[in-house]
This record gives structure tokens, sequence and C-alpha cells, in this order.
């Protein structure tokens, strides 16, 4: 079976940080060349803090903000990676499931997503890529990011 029928639907998975940007620019490379369309994610793991008084803008409203912010920085990425029709998720909770429920849910063949160095005790830690690549439905590819 040839690879370009292997992989029809990419999922993106951005942290929105700089090398979103390098990683978005490979992954829309590859979903070219298979052909394969390309559906962008980015998770918003929020953790509200104990309100210390009732100056506090209420955890439901940052949250809102947060998304809505990540929705507009996720539609500006498409639109710079050319992919500016693609589905735009965001999402917030556990980056690990919602990874794989999005996955899931939109049928994806392939989740591309970003791969850091570890060092020291981050070795030890379980990382996104380690366990979405072990819940994920399909196939992953983690890119690392370009370097300087």
């Amino acid at each position: 079976m040839p690879m370009s029928a292997l992989y029809r639907r990419i999922l993106l998975v951005v942290d929105l940080s700089e090398e979103s940007l390098s990683i978005g620019r490979r992954a829309q490379t590859l979903a070219a060349t298979l052909n394969a369309t390309v559906e962008l994610l980015h998770v918003v793991e929020f953790a509200p803090v104990e309100p210390m008084g009732e100056t506090l803008v209420p955890s439901v409203q940052i949250e809102e903000e947060l998304v809505a912010r990540a929705r507009q920085r996720l539609t500006a990425l498409a639109a710079t990676l050319g992919l500016a029709g693609a589905p735009c998720h965001v999402e917030s909770g556990a980056v690990k499931v919602q990874i794989v429920r999005i996955a899931r849910e939109r049928q994806v063949d392939l989740i591309i997503l970003g791969s850091r160095e570890r060092h020291g005790l981050s070795i030890l830690l379980n990382f996104t890529e380690d366990s979405v690549l072990h819940a994920a439905p399909c196939d992953v590819l983690a890119m690392r990011p370009e370097r300087a």
C-alpha cells in the first residue's frame, strides 16, 4: 500500500510556541506530499488558582479568555502556513486526553506534534508525546524543533 494511502487526515498539534511555525511548515509540506488534509489542535491546560479575594476574575472567565486568545493565534498560524481553510480546534483540559479524543472524533490517520529534548530529571517524567504515542488511535510523528 503506498504511503499516501495511509495518511489522508493529519492532526497537527501545536503549543503555539515559537517552534510551532517550523513544525507546522514541515507538517504542511508532508501533508502536501501525501495529498492529505490537515487539522490543527491546541489544548489550553488551565489550572485555576484558589481565589484570594473578591477582586479576582472568576476562573471560568479566565479560561474562556485563554481559549479565545488561543483560537485567534491558532487561526493566524493556520493562515501563515497556507492552511487558512483548515479546521482549527482549541480545547481545554488535559493535553493527552484532548489530543486522543480529537484524533478519535476526527478519525485522523496521523498525529504530528512537537518533541522537546530532555535533560536531567525530566527524562523520567511522562511527557505529552510519550503518553499520546501509547494512547493514540493512529500513528504519531514527533518532530523536533529546528535548531537555530
